[in-house]
This record gives C-alpha cells, structure tokens and sequence, in this order.
C-alpha cells in the first residue's frame, strides 16, 4: 500500500501538524516515520521533493530538508542521484494484521480491590482548551520558566553527565538532586536533614502511596483531615480496615480524643486541603505534643509551601518541630515547576526511608535519572529560587484580584485562600449545589471543582467547591468570575454585605496598606 503523488494525499497525511507546538521539522519526520513504519509508504516509494512538499504544507523548504535528511541520515530514506529521496528497502517490522478479538476473560471475579467504585476528583483531560479553567493543581503553561529549564536540560545532557545518571541506580537516588534538596530546598521549611533521610519519588503521589503501604496495614487504625485531598482518603481506604477522619477546625487538624486514637494520621498542616488554612504555631505544638503522649506517626503532606514567600515561610513546617522523628514529610514540585515533572520527596528517620527504597525498588526501581538531574541543574544553577519568586508575584496578584470580585459575583457567599495558596475554598448559602453549578458552567466554558468529593460523607461538602488560579492566566480571571457569577441569578445581592475569612481581611487590609504607601 502506498499514498499516490498527489497534493491532497500529501495533505491527508500531515494533516496533524500543529504549527504551535512541537518543531515543524521533527513533526514532519515523525509524520514521515508513522506513514513508513505502517505501511502507507511501502519500500522504495519516492517522496515529494522538498521544494513541492513545502509548497503544499506552507513552510520553509530548510524545514523539509532538515526533517529528509535526518531520516536519510538514519537510513530511514535513501537519496538517489538524480532520481530524488525514496523510503529505504526493507522495514525492520512489518504491519500485521490485527487478529479478531474473541470473548473477553472475565476480569471484574478476579480483582481484589475495585479502585473504579471510589469517589476521585474529576477533570477533563482537554481542561487547556476551556477559557476559563479554574482547576487546582494545573498549571498556566505561561509561567514555565522553558529557557531556564532548557539551560538545565543542556546541563545534565553533557556526555560526563550521561554517564553518570545513565545507569541503574536499582534503589537509589541522584545524589546532586538529594544534595540541593537539603541544601537549598528544605531548609526553607526548617528541615534540615542528612542525605540518608531523603528519598526521591515520582511525585507526592507515589510518596503518599508508597508510605501508606509501608504504614498501614490491614487493621492499623489510620486517620485522615475531614475534608481531605480525596486520593489519599481512598489510598487508605484500599490498606486499612480501620480508617476514620478526623476533625478539622478554622485552623486545621484538631487533636481530640479521635486523633489521639490513631496509630497513624494523614495530615495537611501548611495549607490544609483544600480549605487552605495554615495551622497556626500553637495548634502545630498540640498536633505534635498529642502524637507523642499517644505514639501516633504523622505523614504530613506539605504540597506547596515552596510558594509561600520568603517572609511567609518563617512559620515552620511539623517535621522541622519534631524532636523524636514522628514525623514523615512530604513533598513535590508540582506545583511550582509543573505536574508532568513527577518529582517528589520524602523525608524521614533512616529506618523509614531505609524501607521505603526496597518498597519502592519492588515497584518501579527508581525515578528517571535525567529527570532528577536536569532539577538539580535548575536548583544549582539559581533558577528555582528565581522562578518561586516570579511564580509566587504572580499567583499573588491573581489572588488579590480574586478577592477584589467575589463580593460582587458571589455576593453570598464565605470564601477562603490563606496566604501562599493556589485556590479559594468557596462556601455557598443554604440550598446551593456546587456540582450542579460546575456542570452549567463547564457548558459555559468555566472549570470549577465540586467539594463534596473532598468529605467522607458527600452531603457536608455540597454546597462548597474549589477555585484554582494556577492554572488561569491572568487577564481571563475577571471574565471567567462575570460568567460563573451569570449562572447563580438565584443567590441576588446579599443582605449584609459580602463575607470573608479573617485571613482574607487580614490580606485585603495590607494590601491597602502598600497601596496607601
């Protein structure tokens, strides 16, 4: 089978090029190499030359002659004196024809667990092409900080590099990435830790995971904030029988008699998820003093402190606090570099992390190496701490502009977003149904999250959901706010005015302070 000379087949078949995204040279060579590899361009069929194939597809003809005369290069094509550029002989593999599929095993009597049957925060997988994604834990492709990242890339591309991260690590971890960890990272939360107290994951998710597996068993008596991230709440739920949640106040976690009956607890004591409160001092030193006197270990997921400003980050992490090494910290950089990175960390008394790295040798090994070290370039070379304070100006001022229009688009409603957060928490009146709202307004273009997967019990968190701005840019802010505030006409002017948390106040009035200044 082969495509004929014609222009319009020559269009069919880079008819995916998208002239935003990836180099048009290396689109047309992985075009080129599919129509190959599956037969639509049998072995010596000739290609348009590159004069009248760049006519066709409106670009440059050096981009065509580059994407030819790679794959020439890689003998992939063959050039002929005089004749033009054909497809080389013979394929390595040849297509074969799918086999008809018979009746499927019947899977559904054989799996342990039913993971599917749990209750997961939901969000469209095409979200970048909604106008106005108010989503947590997405990213403004904006605010990537690509030439520095490129930088690094090159950095640790090197061929003295290569050698070095390009083995098998089996259970450990780049060392200059452990190395930046402790020296650059961490201790801007107070930790300072020895490099057998650090272990690299694929993200806070595989740590949480890989912790809960080594924590929790069959019967241990678990504990989790009630509202909670829900994927560790259903992480737990797969590992324990014994699982109950635990009290959260204004200011976080509470250390009552059912916190105090756990042999493990999951909590999230620099922006509690996904209310965003910052536990204060005092309730820190509770949380810690209740978890000795009982024996219970803490697994604290600190998310995204880094984004917290220097000034704002004197307030110390719970493992930074810990004085008998109860404490599991964990950590990513998800939210500040951006999620498809995977890198996360775990920090822990030796022993742990010593557990930790066989448990996670039996998964997957470790980490890729060039990922690690092209972070610890980016760290090294000063990009990170750079980028987290161009990241946090920005995500500040989204903040500040936010709490400017609530009042006036959601006039009856209480809303939340402690200082270095990356979303509202937003409290609807009597009556209102936060998933029916972010079903109307997905069909309006607004991504909004329903709280009622965050509860145990999915009524208590009807009438809440979640405002990310990380992952809107700035000038769509007020437009998507119009919108989402067009969708409630039923929820009018308010009766007493607007109602903020006092960390609201507390920000709106200092920053009414620089402005007066």
């Amino acid at each position: 089978m082969s495509i004929d000379c014609s222009g319009p087949a020559w269009i069919q078949l880079f008819k995916g090029i998208d002239r935003t995204g990836l180099a048009l040279h290396l689109q047309i060579r992985r075009q080129l190499v599919t129509a190959i590899e599956t037969g639509l361009l049998d072995p010596e069929s000739r290609l348009l030359s590159s004069r009248r194939l760049a006519a066709i597809l409106g670009v440059a003809r050096n981009t065509v002659v580059a994407a030819y005369q790679s794959l020439i290069d890689e003998r992939i094509l063959v050039a002929r004196e005089r004749s033009g550029i054909f497809v080389a002989g013979e394929r390595s593999v040849s297509p074969k024809s799918p086999k008809p599929r018979g009746r499927d095993f019947d899977w559904t009597t054989r799996f342990a667990v039913r993971p599917s049957n749990q209750r997961h925060i939901s969000k469209p997988r095409d979200w970048l092409n909604y106008p106005y994604p108010f989503l947590f834990g997405q990213f403004d492709p904006t605010l990537f900080p690509t030439n520095d990242w490129r930088e690094s890339v090159r950095a640790a591309s090197s061929v003295t590099e290569i050698n070095v991260w390009a083995g098998d690590l089996i259970d450990e971890d780049d060392p200059d990435l452990v190395e930046q960890l402790r020296l650059q990272v961490l201790p801007r939360r107070g930790i300072f830790a020895a490099a057998d107290e650090v272990m690299i994951t694929i993200g806070a998710q595989q740590a949480l995971s890989l912790v809960a597996s080594l924590l929790v068993g069959r019967e241990t008596p678990a504990g989790v904030e009630d509202p909670c991230y829900p994927d560790i709440r259903n992480i737990l739920g797969l590992n324990t029988s014994d699982l109950v949640p635990l009290t959260v106040d204004r200011d976080g976690v509470v250390p009552d008699r059912v916190f105090a009956s756990r042999r493990v607890v999951f909590v999230t004591a620099g922006h509690q998820c996904p209310t965003t409160a910052v536990m204060p001092l005092a309730r820190r030193h509770a949380v810690l003093d209740a978890a000795r006197r009982h024996g219970i270990a803490i697994v604290e997921d600190d998310y995204e402190a880094d984004l917290l400003s220097e000034g704002e980050s004197d307030l110390p992490s719970l493992k930074s606090l810990d004085e008998g090494g109860l404490v599991v910290y964990i950590g990513s950089f998800s939210k500040v570099l951006a999620p498809g990175l995977r890198l996360g960390y775990v920090v822990a008394s030796p022993a742990v992390i010593a557990e930790l790295r066989v448990l996670r040798r039996l998964m997957l090994r470790h980490p890729p190496s060039n990922n690690q070290r092209a972070t610890a370039m980016f760290i090294a070379l000063g990009h990170y701490r750079s980028h987290l304070r161009q990241v946090a100006g920005v995500l500040s001022a989204r903040a500040n502009l936010i709490e400017r229009l609530l009042p006036q688009i959601l006039p009856r409603f209480r809303w939340r977003c402690d200082s270095g957060a990356t979303s509202f928490w937003v409290e609807g009146p009597a009556g209102f149904d936060a998933r029916a709202l972010s079903i109307r307004a997905r069909g309006q273009g607004v991504l909004i999250e329903p709280g009622d997967v965050f509860f145990a019990d999915a009524e208590a968190g009807r009438s809440s959901f979640r405002l990310g701005f990380a992952s809107i840019q700035t000038a769509r802010i007020e437009a998507g706010l119009a919108r989402l505030g067009s969708l409630l006409p039923e929820f009018g002017p308010p009766e007493h005015g607007p109602r903020r948390s006092h960390q609201v106040e507390q920000r709106l009035e200092a920053a009414h302070g620089r402005d007066a200044r």
